[in-house]
């Protein structure tokens, strides 16, 4: 655990480093860029991932707090929303990996940045269709999203009108209720407030949101790049590599990093970290699943409006922000403590969990030609190398004590061929 807490430690303070404190606070009428421009004048250049934190979660102005931002009306689009077989096929996956632990009696379903919980909604039509082989199982559904406005639309998707707000905003469960198909759910903040217990955790794209730290390599050694408000044009603002070291700088940088320009997610490496620690003592598995390499890429960081590029220190709020999770950190950060595999390309782990089989099961049983078409087209978009099947990447997260029937390992489903005989 002590890797856990320095890791927390840097990122806190790396957060407080350059916190709100002495800039003036956000007021609804106040424009975020307003808000950005009176930080850095008060306390000079900010890191990217105090931007992206500002930009993305501030309580007053962040777009994820303020916008609704998926589906085709909004900004981007994600898996779960093209094709109800990527849900059905990642519910497998949960309780294949619930099966191969040997089947514990209480199974939490835990999902990071649910999203509008279409995801969860399918994953839970498969748990329900397969009642009979979770047997007398506890199941229970846990969320853990900091974006109220999101909870609410997840609520209404998951459990209809049956769920009900906390009366304190000091509560660790601040939404609960119970699903369509009769299990306990729970909304979180963070991830501290879920309840121990085996648990399979899933983050679809997650981590791509959460903040990043940019470097260059100098001649002078590693700089940070920063955000600055533009000398030429005063409301514009424009990004700096800063002349000495910061904390981040001297922290963050392996020591045999080969790459010019690399991008670190301290936050994203405590939650692994944590995770690690969970599945390592009390059983489970975590899936990720986002943009990503393999500790290959370099300048990633990137925004979306409208379901396309947009220039990610134009406007800033009206656009998400997003960087391509490097999975070789968060290996690395997982350490020895849990069984890392991947990542694996989302059209390999799509065709080893069936999806060519399940979507000739539906086709068989569709006769309208405009559903037929849709499930064509989500197919396509899903596992074609060109669209999603190769940008998107899988990697999990097992428990090294899981049931083994011999010398080698079972085969974890995704990652390998999954058997259909």
């Amino acid at each position: 655990m002590r890797t856990v807490r320095a890791l927390q430690r840097l990122s806190r303070v790396l957060r407080q480093s350059f916190s709100s404190g002495s800039a003036e606070k956000p007021m609804p009428g106040n424009s975020m860029l307003g808000h950005l421009t009176s930080k850095i004048k008060a306390t000079g250049p900010i890191s990217v991932a105090e931007y992206m934190r500002e930009v993305l979660t501030n309580p007053v102005m962040g777009y994820y707090v303020q916008n609704d931002m998926l589906g085709p009306d909004g900004d981007f689009i994600t898996s779960p929303e093209i094709s109800q077989i990527f849900g059905e096929l990642l519910g497998i996956w949960c309780l294949s990996e619930w099966m191969g632990a040997g089947k514990p009696s209480r199974f939490q379903l835990v999902e990071f940045g649910p999203g509008r919980g279409s995801l969860a909604n399918d994953i839970l039509r498969v748990f329900s269709q397969l009642r009979g082989a979770l047997g007398g199982a506890a199941v229970s559904v846990h969320l853990v999203e900091v974006s109220p406005k999101l909870s609410q639309v997840q609520a209404q998707c998951l459990t209809g009108d049956q769920s009900q707000v906390s009366a304190s905003e000091d509560e660790p469960v601040y939404r609960q209720g119970t699903t369509t198909t009769g299990l306990p759910i729970s909304w979180y903040r963070n991830l501290d407030d879920v309840p121990r217990g085996f648990s399979i955790y899933l983050a679809h794209e997650f981590f791509d949101a959460l903040p990043i730290h940019k470097f260059q390599g100098t001649e002078k050694g590693w700089r940070e790049v920063m955000v600055d408000i533009d000398p030429d044009e005063p409301g514009k603002l424009r990004l700096v590599i800063v002349p000495a070291p910061t904390l981040a700088s001297t922290q963050l940088i392996q020591a045999d990093e080969k790459r010019r320009h690399v991008e670190v997610c301290p936050e994203g490496g405590v939650i692994v970290q944590l995770l690690a620690n969970r599945i390592a003592e009390d059983g489970g598995a975590a899936l990720i699943a986002d943009y990503g390499h393999d500790g290959t890429k370099t300048d990633t960081f990137r925004g979306f409006k409208g379901h396309k590029l947009h220039d990610v220190l134009a406007s800033p709020g009206s656009a998400d922000l997003t960087a391509d999770v490097d999975y070789s950190y968060l290996r690395r950060m997982a350490g020895a403590t849990v069984a890392c595999m991947g990542p694996v390309s989302q059209k390999d782990f799509l065709k080893n969990m069936g999806i060519d089989t399940r979507l000739q099961v539906l086709l068989r049983n569709c006769a309208d030609p405009s559903t037929r078409a849709q499930l064509i087209q989500g197919y396509d978009m899903l596992t074609n190398p060109l669209k999603m099947g190769e940008r998107f990447q899988f990697f999990t997260m097992l428990n090294h004590s899981l049931p083994k029937k011999g010398p080698a390992p079972l085969p974890v489903a995704g990652f390998s061929e999954l058997g259909l005989s």
